[in-house]
């Protein structure tokens, strides 16, 4: 690996590093616009520059390689001078948006003049003109005097999706950003070409004009969205409690994850949390079915589902547990079931129609934590019956009792007409969720589950990576995370093990599943853990 000195500093590379990335490993910053680590290298915007050598003139650092021997500067008098001049030639025909404009805060034409340029403004002609607030496509506004021109947008649909959509057209100080003809920008990774923009050209119509980005508060977490596990950072609006009508998650972004996500995230997980603060939400526990609901306390359902959960034998009982649940409810869950001696228990439900599937991120099941469901044991045991024929069971009213997590039975692949038998053939149907269904209005008693922004846990990916995500914002109403609801029932019945936090519950699950064996939230840190099945065959 060839060594180099940047700065003063001496560091060793992989060969064919570009100066650029060689800097960032010793946390030396070259300021940039067209260069991404995930696309190829335009070379640009000329930003970049640096001294190499005895070379008399800069060079860019992110289309040059290291080379053994090789030094580098990058804050010589020339270097800063020449940044200096680069940022006036972006800044020339920039229009004076920043008091609108939804980058402001995080538009790196603002960091870096206030970092690099800080020059007298020279321009004392009409700036040039071109087309503001243009729609691309469903996700994306253009406004093309703000742009650049660092091609990343272009590049990603060329290099990423390969889709094409975008260009750049005319020449000169008029060239500009836009579609070529018939075209839209609508792939399924749309939203990406806004989280690259360096500057305010590209800008999220969702989340156009809604707060300020220095109001946000940032909590990490997963994309609850597939079975990739994406990881993303949830950017939360505290200053705008959801009581006066605000949205108090702002939108959501791709958080760096080389081994699974990259830099990506998908349009459909991007803009996949709206259910967090939807209507539909149930917030507090009710009893009574149908016009007969009514709010109630914890304090005062949870001894009634005792009851119904001690009234009943254990054959007469049915558990549909939820792959949209966290490793810490389904153990806890597991062990509530274990405590009664419960033989139907399922998580597995087909949805009506297959889930679409890319080469790039999207997986076909839609549900984050199907592995971390397999692994923790919650399927049919001692000849107990599956999720189908457990509703079958409830027609021919041999199961009685059945506690449905978070699925809507009634827009399954199943036929809608047997299952809505099934389900007004019970004598009891729990049903606990964050939103209202059709399995809801049905429910004898319902139990509000926090949504995953609003409480802390941890999914398993399809590959088998366990993945902590972080709470976001406050439960809405009386909502509790699921692991909660069902240590309070658990407590009533008599399980002896009540963990008090989300840790709790993922320490005791650690201890007892050999495939979690000798994880911690601490082991699992931001990028989470490979472990292995209970088969002992290696990597999930």
């Amino acid at each position: 690996m060839p060594k180099l000195t940047i700065d003063g500093r001496e560091s060793e590379v992989p060969e064919g590093t570009g100066v650029i990335e060689a800097a960032r490993r010793l946390g030396i910053e070259v300021p940039h616009y067209c260069y991404h680590p995930g696309l190829s290298i335009a070379g640009q915007c000329r930003l970049c520059m640096v001294e190499i050598g005895n070379n008399p003139r800069p060079q860019i650092a992110c289309n040059t390689q290291v080379v053994e021997g090789m030094v580098v500067r990058t804050e010589t008098p020339k270097v800063l001078e020449t940044r200096q001049a680069i940022m006036e030639f972006h800044l020339i025909n920039h229009p004076l948006d920043c008091p609108v404009c939804d980058q402001a805060g995080e538009c790196w034409l603002q960091i870096y003049y206030m970092k690099h340029g800080l020059y007298e403004p020279r321009m004392v002609d009409e700036k040039v003109h071109k087309p503001k607030a243009v729609p691309l496509g469903p996700h994306v506004i253009l406004d093309a005097e703000r742009c650049i021109l660092c091609s990343r947008c272009v590049r990603f649909c060329d290099e990423i999706t390969g889709t094409g959509e975008l260009g750049i057209f005319q020449r000169g100080d008029h060239s500009e950003i836009g579609l070529f003809p018939g075209r839209e920008l609508a792939n399924p990774y749309s939203g990406n070409v806004v989280d690259i923009c360096p500057v305010g050209a590209l800008t999220d119509r969702d989340f156009r004009f809604a707060v300020r980005v220095w109001y946000l508060e940032t909590a990490k977490s997963i994309c609850p969205g597939c079975s990739r596990g994406c990881n993303i950072a949830v950017h939360s609006n505290l200053r705008r409690p959801h009581h006066d009508g605000g949205r108090r998650v702002a939108r959501l972004k791709p958080r760096y994850h080389a081994e699974v996500n990259r830099w990506w995230i998908c349009d459909a997980g991007r803009y996949g949390y709206k259910f967090v603060d939807d209507p539909s939400r149930v917030r507090f526990p009710t009893r009574g079915r149908g016009d007969a609901a009514a709010e109630v306390g914890w304090d005062e359902i949870v001894p009634l589902i005792a009851g119904q959960l001690r009234r009943y034998q254990p054959g007469e009982i049915g558990v549909l547990a939820s792959p949209q649940m966290a490793n810490e409810d389904l153990f806890l869950l597991r062990r509530l079931v274990d405590h009664l001696g419960l033989a139907h228990v399922d998580f597995r439900v087909p949805p009506s129609r297959p889930g679409d599937e890319d080469r790039i991120l999207i997986k076909a099941d839609k549900n984050p934590n199907r592995r971390g469901a397999e692994l923790i044991g919650l399927g049919p045991r001692d000849g107990g019956l599956d999720a189908r024929g457990m509703l079958r069971a409830a027609r021919e009213r041999r199961i009685k009792c059945l506690w449905v997590f978070h699925h809507d039975l009634l827009a399954s692949a199943w036929p809608e007409g047997e299952i809505r038998e099934a389900l007004e053939s019970l004598e009891c149907l729990l049903f606990q969720g964050s939103n209202g269904n059709g399995v809801r209005l049905l429910a004898h008693y319902v139990l509000p589950s926090a949504a995953w922004v609003e409480r802390e846990g941890t999914f398993t990916n399809f590959e088998g990576r366990v993945q902590r995500f972080w709470k976001a914002v406050e439960p809405l109403g009386a909502a509790r995370a699921d692991w909660e609801i069902v240590a309070r029932i658990g407590e009533a019945l008599g399980l002896s093990f009540m963990p008090d936090t989300g840790e709790d519950c993922f320490k005791a699950l650690a201890a007892t599943v050999p495939a979690f064996a000798g994880l911690s939230y601490r082991e699992l840190r931001d990028t989470g853990r490979l472990v292995w099945d209970c088969a002992g065959r290696g990597p999930a």
